[in-house]
């Protein structure tokens, strides 16, 4: 470990006012481009890559098979800048929460649900989302723009250094936002959890979850075809239209049709479908048999989820009883459903409840023409 100008904390902390790159998240050819006009080869993109996501060193001093003179080098004109952390929160059965800032006034939610033999990062793409779930904590808060590359991954660097040396199994884009309305910022990370210079993670631990936009799921197919989620939550389009309103513009039949042609993709794999239990509104048997009647004999899975309560909800969550009576119809027509534990609701880190810090607003289209901030 080198001395001296190095480690100096006012340069470490002074990156973004000083007109630094920062090469967290950059794709691993704009990495090499980067390097390469500082008069460095290629092959330095990928000793930074494993410095930085499989050792989780994030202090170019510390990277001791770059040569001194590179390491100051890149001390002046690069930085490895994740969110800073403004809190964070412990369950009773050991889940952690981080709340990040990501800048004026925005703050997003990580959450870190460890298992026996699986730990699993859900991340977070928005500040906030556009949506407007019924029953999400995070559409309640409305939107104000997507997350960069650098700000989705830095979730993983933070929370890989702050776990170590256990490690995070499996990635799940569940967090805040949308992924698919921050499509050109989610995909660059998917391909770097997928590389084997950063953190080689198998396409079937990577999941993206989505509300059902389906030209991105199209794309989704073409170009980065990991595990998809669905968030389903009815099994008929009016009361779709409500629970879900992207449904209104991508209705059920649309969507799954979208569903069955990236399943082609898949390699036997299936399709998840989430379906948050609500009391006495997508719960009874006659929901179920419908949702049967979309699912049945093709590559589908049912995650059941128990409801969990935010301030201002009008939900409830559905009753054991009816939850068990949905999964036993399910079952019997051979659909393949579990029911989902809530981890984290001590916390406010259960699936639907994470709300995070958003100001200023904005109003923006649904559906395929304008997502969020970003166009395809």
């Amino acid at each position: 470990m080198s001395a001296g100008p190095l480690t100096t904390p006012e340069r470490a902390t002074a990156g973004a006012a000083a007109g630094r790159m920062n090469l967290l998240g950059l794709p691993p050819e704009r990495l090499v481009q980067f390097l390469e006009g500082i008069g460095e080869k290629p092959y330095r993109a990928r000793q930074i890559m494993r410095w930085l996501y499989q050792r989780r060193v994030i202090d170019f001093a510390d990277m001791t098979d770059l040569s001194l003179k590179l390491r100051e080098r890149l001390v002046d004109v690069a930085e490895l800048r994740t969110p800073p952390v403004l809190s964070e929160e412990r369950s009773a059965d050991g889940t952690r929460k981080w709340l990040l800032d990501v800048g004026a006034g925005q703050a997003v939610e990580s959450v870190f649900i460890p298992e026996p033999n699986r730990g699993t990062l859900c991340i977070s793409s928005q500040a906030g989302c556009a949506l407007d779930c019924a029953f999400c904590a995070t559409g309640r808060q409305g939107f104000n723009r997507n997350l960069s590359s650098a700000e989705i991954l830095g979730q993983v660097v933070h929370a890989s250094r702050e776990l170590a040396p256990a490690e995070i199994t499996n990635i799940v884009f569940m967090g805040m936002g949308e992924p698919l309305a921050n499509y050109r910022n989610v995909v660059p990370v998917v391909k770097l959890l997928l590389d084997d210079h950063a953190y080689g993670l198998s396409r079937r631990r990577v999941t993206i979850s989505t509300a059902g936009l389906v030209p991105q799921i199209l794309k989704l197919a073409d170009e980065c075809n990991v595990a998809l989620a669905v968030s389903l939550h009815a099994p008929n389009d009016p009361l779709r239209d409500e629970l879900v309103p992207i449904n209104r513009i991508h209705p059920i039949d649309e969507l799954l049709e979208a569903c069955w042609r990236y399943a082609e993709c898949l390699a036997s794999r299936q399709i998840t479908f989430e379906y948050v239990m609500l009391d006495g509104v997508n719960d009874g048997v006659r929901e179920a048999r419908q949702l049967v009647s979309l699912l049945k004999n093709r590559p589908a899975k049912v995650n059941l989820i128990p409801f969990n309560a935010f301030p201002e909800s009008h939900f409830r969550c559905s009753t054991p009883e009816a939850v068990d009576r949905f999964w036993q119809t399910l079952r019997a027509a051979g659909i393949v459903a579990t029911i989902r534990r809530p981890r984290g609701d001590d916390i406010a880190a259960a699936c639907g409840q994470l709300a995070g810090r958003v100001h200023d607003r904005r109003r923006v289209k649904m559906g395929d023409k304008l997502i969020g901030a970003n166009r395809l």
